[in-house]
């Protein structure tokens, strides 16, 4: 489903031609001024950073947002299991403040999921964020407490997306590594 919604987002971009693709390191640079604006010098004190400091990001789910080709947005996906079923991490996940309300940040969210969801290996993505924005592209609130961070979090704000409805309000452990020998 978020592949369709994506696509359709992709041939209906609103004010500019709005496109996702692969970051390269040449992106490096930006991504990092990016995430500066969008989170300031506190984001690495955030426990999602601190997921992303322990499991490394996988650099081929690593995506560009771009509008006419100038990059406007940045997202990454960390691969990492809860109780042992593999999933990933959403995040971080950023648009620049000249870009915003043009759905490219939504258009990130879905395509970097529906691309890790399609790979097989993992069968959630996890994240960090507001109800508001990711509740209606799919994310369910999970069980409060059920996930353990390594650090504090709203437990309000832990939402999950799988296929398996079920797993938002049943998934529960502590976030640990993806092992790909499993």
């Amino acid at each position: 489903m978020t592949t369709l919604v994506a696509a359709d987002a992709a041939a209906n971009p609103p004010a500019g031609q709005l496109m996702v693709r692969p970051a390269t390191p040449a992106d490096d640079a930006f991504v990092e001024e990016l995430q500066a604006i969008a989170f300031g010098p506190g984001r690495f004190a955030r426990t999602a950073f601190r997921v992303r400091e322990r499991f490394p990001i996988d650099p081929g789910l690593s995506l560009i947002a771009e509008v006419d080709g100038t990059p406007c947005g940045a997202v990454w996906m960390t691969p990492i299991s809860v109780s042992g079923l593999k999933g990933y991490l959403l995040g971080p996940l950023a648009t620049h403040p000249s870009f915003r309300k043009r759905g490219a940040g939504k258009l990130l969210a879905l395509e970097v999921t529906a691309r890790a969801l399609a790979r097989g290996e993992g069968q959630f993505v996890l994240l960090v964020g507001d109800q508001d924005y990711y509740c209606p592209l799919g994310w369910e609130i999970t069980t409060p407490g059920n996930i353990e961070f390594p650090g504090p979090v709203d437990p309000s704000r832990v939402l999950l997306l799988a296929e398996d409805k079920s797993l938002a309000k049943s998934l529960k452990g502590a976030i640990a590594a993806f092992d790909a020998t499993e």
